[in-house]
């Protein structure tokens, strides 16, 4: 009885529009619309999107059409009767109650439909309003007080693997908790993407996304299943989907990650004028989660004007982006920037730049005893018989007269390339001294055999990035 009062309070708190506890899926997605009215668009708008989805001329069930459109069947039938009355579609029976209605365009709906097609291909969810996507965003964001947040025995187990220091631990704790900005540095392969890539897995909470959305009479794609995942299914029990606006999907907070390849261009509205609609910038995308921009100081755009780009309209909630023809239009910015770089911070940014990154946390190599724990623990995932004398072969005659740092990136990599080696020869992995030399070997330039070169001094330990390997690893 209890159960069934909260799950009925739940869903009364839903109707309202107000957040039920942290996590509850029924709280998250709006209620279910039941007229054209309450769905916030016009008439006009329902009967385009319906006679685009019914161009293909085939007779479909009003259920089917309503599922298209992700809209109630109340809603769907408001609409049919605007378009028979408009003699833009007929309805014939298939079946013995109304659900069963089947309805076809017309020859003037047929035209209709194509010249919206015409103007606009998108065909797809209905869209909601802006209006209706501030509101949501705003009772989702990580920054009001009762968001869920992760804790200190929940961080130590995410990062229980990665044998970091217990200080850097608590210093990306506590920028989780902040939800301020964040900026990961530290040589190349130190594993700082990784650690940033995981930090967005840590967001705690759900978050609704709209397929689409509506400003002025133009279409925003917003809903991308790359970057908007689905919930665990445990974490959609209790929602009925009846009583909820399917134009949202429930999603797991988002993670959009750019890199070099970010440009003054992507961080604006872009029109497809294939299909008459816009697409959604990176950050935009992001809201309600983190956006990870790789490889800071490698963008055409320069680190600093990137940062002054964002960080005052997330210190207001709002974006300004821009229409065809100069229309500025204020959308709702709510996501945690996380900046990853390998060059020294004070080469990117000056100190009024460095003073709006809310933390500064230098990623660098590990210790000697966190190295060791990480390639056991490496050898364990790839299913190799570890050796200690191996490993100490490993630091005592190859990382120490290279001048190499113990960087987390190494353990993998080499442990990855014995595997690659052994599989061409047909073989099992095993990890000898023989073994772990060809694999570095394979790895490095510039060094006799990859060991230190008489010709060339050893590598100093750079903190900023003079190192080959790759920062995804």
């Amino acid at each position: 009885m209890i159960e069934a009062e909260q799950t009925a309070a739940r869903t009364a708190d839903a109707a309202r529009g107000q957040p039920g506890p942290a996590g509850d899926p029924v709280a998250t997605l709006p209620p279910q619309p039941k007229t054209v009215r309450e769905t916030g668009l016009e008439l006009s708008m329902l009967v385009e999107l319906g006679a685009k989805a019914m161009y293909s001329g085939a007779k479909i069930p009003l259920p089917v059409l309503a599922g298209k459109l992700r809209l109630s069947i109340g809603v769907m039938r408001e609409v049919l009767d605007a378009m028979v009355a408009e003699q833009m579609a007929e309805a014939g029976w298939g079946g013995d109650t109304d659900l069963d209605l089947q309805y076809h365009l017309t020859p003037t709906g047929k035209q209709r439909a194509a010249e919206y097609l015409a103007r606009c291909r998108y065909a797809g969810p209905a869209p909601v309003t802006l209006q209706a996507y501030r509101e949501v965003c705003l009772r989702q964001s990580t920054r009001q007080a009762d968001a869920p947040r992760i804790g200190a025995a929940e961080m130590a187990a995410a990062f229980a693997d990665d044998h970091l220091d217990v200080a850097v631990c608590e210093q990306l704790g506590a920028s989780m908790q902040s939800s301020r900005s964040l900026l990961l540095y530290g040589p190349s392969g130190s594993g700082k993407s990784t650690l940033a890539r995981k930090l967005g897995q840590l967001q705690q909470g759900l978050v609704a996304v709209p397929h689409a959305i509506l400003v002025d009479q133009d279409i925003i794609q917003f809903y991308d299943p790359l970057v908007h995942l689905a919930p665990s299914l445990a974490a959609r029990q209790g929602e009925n989907q009846r009583s909820v606006d399917a134009r949202w999907s429930l999603c797991q907070r988002p993670v959009v990650q750019v890199g070099a390849e970010l440009s003054q261009e992507m961080l604006d509205l872009r029109f497809d004028s294939a299909n008459g609609v816009y697409q959604a910038p990176p950050h935009f995308m992001a809201n309600g989660g983190m956006l990870v921009v790789d490889d800071l100081g490698r963008q055409r755009v320069a680190p600093a004007d990137l940062l002054n780009r964002w960080t005052t309209p997330l210190e207001a909630g709002i974006d300004q982006l821009t229409a065809d023809g100069g229309h500025k239009i204020g959308v709702p910015f709510d996501a945690t920037l996380v900046f990853v770089t390998n060059y020294a911070p004070q080469r990117l940014l000056d100190d009024a730049s460095m003073r709006r990154v809310g933390y500064k946390i230098q990623i660098g190599a590990l210790t000697e005893q966190n190295y060791r724990a990480l390639f056991r623990h490496q050898c364990r995932l790839l299913r190799i018989a570890h050796d200690d004398a191996v490993a100490e072969h490993l630091l005592t005659r190859l990382h120490g007269p290279a001048g190499r740092p113990l960087l987390a990136s190494y353990p993998r990599e080499l442990l990855g390339r014995i595997c690659d080696f052994a599989s061409f020869s047909g073989i099992a992995p095993r990890l000898t001294i023989a073994t772990l030399e060809q694999a570095w070997v394979s790895m490095f330039a510039g060094c006799a055999n990859g060991f230190a070169s008489p010709s060339l001094p050893p590598a100093p330990y750079n903190a900023y990035g003079s190192d080959p390997l790759l920062e995804r690893i």
